[in-house]
């Protein structure tokens, strides 16, 4: 697909006008990735398939999540729900700066990077909630738009159990109109993007342990899981140290590679109890 010229684009959440234009990584030495990779991000808004755990390391975590989702259900919530969670937890504060994952990451961003959000996307067998497309810097009170969801597999995700799903390309349109589907209960989230004349969708299958990273401007989803088989993903979320966050959202952020030499984000301190 032909990138479209960028078009300067801002819209109000919070109280400051935020830029929501794609910005390209400038990285010129990336030291994980290779320069082609850098450029593939670029032109087509994510990269998949790029190996982190093994076998044993994403079996122990794993176990970990699913201890943590049965007190969760137990305590009446639901698989999706689990979120800001390493502000709770130290082991998943733990992967967020896991030095293996931040590494990619940096050679998108840059040296100074925050890390500021950990969700557990939990699709149980048969659930049959689909996440609508949508644009996930539409939820998000940053400015710049630089951040990049990296996408963690717990278990295997493939079409039959609804992997999730990207519109490549679609990151250079800037922020694209929704509507919102507020009473919709088979719907995880409250925006659809029309995807209509947009290219068509990439799906991101991924064996447990390996990640998936994208813009914060790409248009995914995810159908609903008729499988009898669970998904399970962990997005952790990062962004330039320069980027700004309004609504109180910088008390999430954590320092995982470099500095942040304005000071905003509040840098707190693993978690020591779970």
């Amino acid at each position: 697909m032909k990138e479209p010229a960028f078009i300067p684009t801002t819209e109000a959440l919070g109280t400051v006008p935020r830029d929501l234009r794609f910005h390209s990584s400038t990285v010129t030495n990336p030291q994980r990735l290779t320069m082609a990779q850098v450029e593939t991000f670029n032109r087509a808004g994510y990269l998949s398939g790029l190996a982190i755990f093994s076998d044993e390391e994403i079996a122990d975590i794993r176990r970990y999540f699913d201890d943590l989702l049965a007190r969760t259900l137990a305590a009446g919530a639901d698989s999706y729900s689990i979120s800001t969670a390493h502000m709770r937890h130290g082991r998943v504060y733990d992967l967020l700066n896991d030095r293996r994952i931040v590494a990619y990451v940096k050679d998108l961003l840059g040296e100074d990077v925050i890390g500021w959000g950990s969700h557990f996307f939990c699709k149980m067998p048969g659930d049959g909630k689909r996440v609508s497309w949508h644009q996930d810097a539409s939820y998000w009170p940053l400015t710049p738009s630089k951040a990049v969801t990296v996408w963690l597999a717990i278990d295997d995700a493939s079409v039959e159990n609804a992997c999730v799903r990207f519109i490549p390309g679609s990151h250079w349109f800037g922020h694209l109109t929704y509507s919102l589907t507020e009473n919709d209960d088979s719907n995880v989230l409250n925006q659809v993007v029309d995807v209509e004349k947009l290219a068509p969708p990439f799906d991101n299958e991924l064996k447990a342990g390996a990640i998936s990273i994208h813009s914060d401007l790409l248009v995914h989803g995810s159908e609903a899981n008729s499988s009898s088989r669970r998904r399970c993903g962990l997005t952790l979320r990062y962004c330039p140290a320069d980027v700004r966050a309004e609504l109180g959202w910088n008390a999430k952020g954590v320092v995982v590679s470099g500095c942040d030499p304005s000071g905003h984000w509040a840098n707190s301190a693993r978690p020591v109890a779970e």
